[in-house]
């Protein structure tokens, strides 16, 4: 998290929630807020990390214990069923890991359809993005050297890693994350803003460059 005062609650509320007997970890990138007097209590353990998404995953998988990780950003409401939906799909030992559907916390046909067009998109390219609770087994997180510590995208590369090591669940059931970004810049503009970063940075455009197209939003 970082500088998630108004979410960080209700998210670690509904891991809580839904994974009950999960070690919850919270890695904090230099929050500025009351994020971190909010969180503390809440979770299992509370570390401050260096400022950056994969550097921050990255710090709380290696203070974790358990055999499966799991990434749930601040702003994401993960379902019910969120722990036995992932050991469901890790009884498989070809499942490597995966990732959720996603909605977003708007109720309007257009919202509708964009989680519903990134749940495809994601289904169909068997990658998920950080808001998708992307989840994985241990060894296999430890064996491709963690997320890359890239400015941006990298919850696609790691995700493209994955697929090549070990099948890949795509679960049915739904987290929800926030519309703010599209509420903020627009829906044209963002999906518009969203597809191009991902297409530079498949044909190799560097993540340093195209953090610049991608502000952050809280």
């Amino acid at each position: 998290m970082l500088n998630e005062a108004a979410t960080i609650a209700s998210t670690l509320s509904a891991i809580r929630r839904g994974a009950p007997g999960a070690e919850i970890i919270v890695v904090d990138g230099g929050s500025t807020d009351t994020s971190v007097e909010i969180a503390r209590p809440l979770c299992d353990e509370l570390i401050s990390g260096s400022r950056g998404r994969a550097r921050q995953m990255n710090a709380g998988a290696r203070a974790s214990r358990g055999d499966a990780l799991v990434f749930v950003h601040a702003d994401t409401i993960v379902p019910a069923t969120f722990a036995a939906d992932i050991a469901a799909a890790l009884s498989d030992r070809a499942i490597g890991g995966g990732r959720f559907d996603v909605e977003l916390d708007a109720s309007a046909l257009p919202y509708r359809i964009i989680g519903a067009m990134i749940s495809l998109r994601s289904r169909i390219s068997r990658t998920g993005t950080g808001d998708q609770a992307i989840f994985v087994r241990r060894d296999l997180f430890e064996r491709l050297g963690g997320f890359p510590e890239i400015e941006l995208c990298e919850d696609l590369e790691f995700s493209r890693q994955l697929k090549r090591v070990g099948r890949v669940a795509c679960l049915r059931a739904r987290v929800t994350t926030s519309a703010r970004r599209w509420n903020r810049d627009g829906i044209a503009r963002t999906v518009i803003r969203m597809w191009l970063i991902r297409a530079m940075y498949l044909i190799g455009v560097p993540p340093a460059s195209l953090k610049r197209m991608y502000s952050d939003t809280r």
